[in-house]
């Protein structure tokens, strides 16, 4: 099995060439999400794990020289994911100190078993970046190895048992919190939410945001209106959906959803079963995705600063190898409501 994984083997695996995957990875040039996420998939498959370096060098010839942060993933973010740029500048700002970035798959099998992946030394290791990882137990073993760690976005936190390790975060409550409250002020009193509360922290703060903002307005939290199905719930499948929707006792007048993806769910649903967006139901996301300015109508949105992100967190994570001792940080990025259509005339400040 050859043993040394260059460019230019994935450019042939895909049939590029070499100048297309060097401007994949270094973010430069006119290449489409579709091309950059395809390349992105076959380093990992191939086992290219540095993204920084990418002229024809044998990636061998270029670790040995690099110290290495690890990457431990249940979902390697795909381009429509806040994770896809952020990764990419985190990547870049570690490679300024003389770290590479080494990419770990966790599998369910690995969560169920509580191992470490496949190759995963903590011996060689100077720091942890952990995204889409949400099984608590197993944060919680990976904090117990002692290495500077740092959570993009985490599971709900049970707060007997913080999680030793710091944690970034987009800001969540604060913009669900307004988004609810301009709803209210503009007379739209039967709000949902839809969306696992639970699937994640950040899910967990919009969430609570929505929540908050009706009990400060004299509203009732109510599940009547919501549709908080686990995230194993199959969200994607027009016919499930449109099964809870009708199932629900009265249709709200606006869905605020977990994210983009949800969001973009709900509409194809809300078509289905005949109605309109927004004349009918207003929608809302979060994550200011790709597709939620193709979606129609284009969808009002939480804008997350991905590439600021990524560099806060390449810089949170050096300092903690420096100062392991400091005490843990969780970090809120400050967000962005982008008004579009799919909330109507309803008007959001986004400040």
């Amino acid at each position: 099995m050859k043993s040394r994984v260059t460019a230019q083997d994935i450019a042939d695996e895909l049939g590029l060439s070499r100048n297309t995957v060097s401007k994949a990875f270094n973010g430069t040039g006119s290449i489409s999400t579709e091309t950059k996420e395809r390349i992105l998939k076959k380093a990992i498959e191939l086992g290219y794990k540095q993204y920084a370096y990418m002229d024809s060098k044998p990636l061998n010839d270029q670790i040995s020289k690099a110290k290495e942060i690890a990457l431990l993933t249940c979902s390697m973010p795909n381009t429509s994911h806040f994770g896809f740029n952020l990764l990419s500048t985190f990547e870049a700002v570690i490679s300024k100190s003389g770290y590479r970035l080494a990419m770990y798959m966790v599998r369910e099998d690995d969560i169920n078993a509580m191992n470490l992946p496949i190759n995963f030394n903590p011996d060689t290791i100077s720091g942890l970046v952990c995204i889409e990882m949400f099984s608590e137990s197993y944060n919680q073993l990976i904090c117990n190895l002692g290495l500077p760690t740092l959570f993009i976005d985490t599971c709900v936190i049970n707060p007997s048992s913080p999680l030793k390790a710091d944690i970034l975060l987009m800001e969540s409550y604060n913009s669900v919190y307004s988004i609810t409250k301009t709803l209210i002020d503009n007379n739209y009193l039967k709000i949902g939410f839809l969306g696992d509360k639970n699937h994640c922290l950040s899910f967990y703060e919009r969430w609570l945001g929505y929540k908050n903002a009706l009990i400060d307005y004299n509203l009732s939290y109510s599940e009547d209106f919501c549709i908080l199905d686990k995230d194993s719930a199959p969200y994607s499948e027009s016919d499930w959906l449109c099964k809870r929707i009708k199932g629900l006792q009265q249709l709200p007048q606006a869905f605020i959803c977990s994210n983009d993806y949800q969001a973009i769910n709900a509409i194809k649903a809300i078509k289905r079963l005949g109605l309109s967006v927004p004349e009918d139901i207003l929608i809302i996301g979060f994550d200011d995705s790709p597709e939620s300015k193709i979606i129609e109508p284009h969808l009002t949105t939480v804008h997350i600063p991905n590439s600021e992100m990524g560099a806060i967190a390449a810089n949170q994570l050096l300092y903690r190898i420096q100062a392991p001792e400091s005490p843990f940080s969780t970090i809120h990025v400050q967000t962005q409501i982008k008004k579009r259509s799919s909330s109507g005339s309803v008007l959001f400040s986004e400040e």
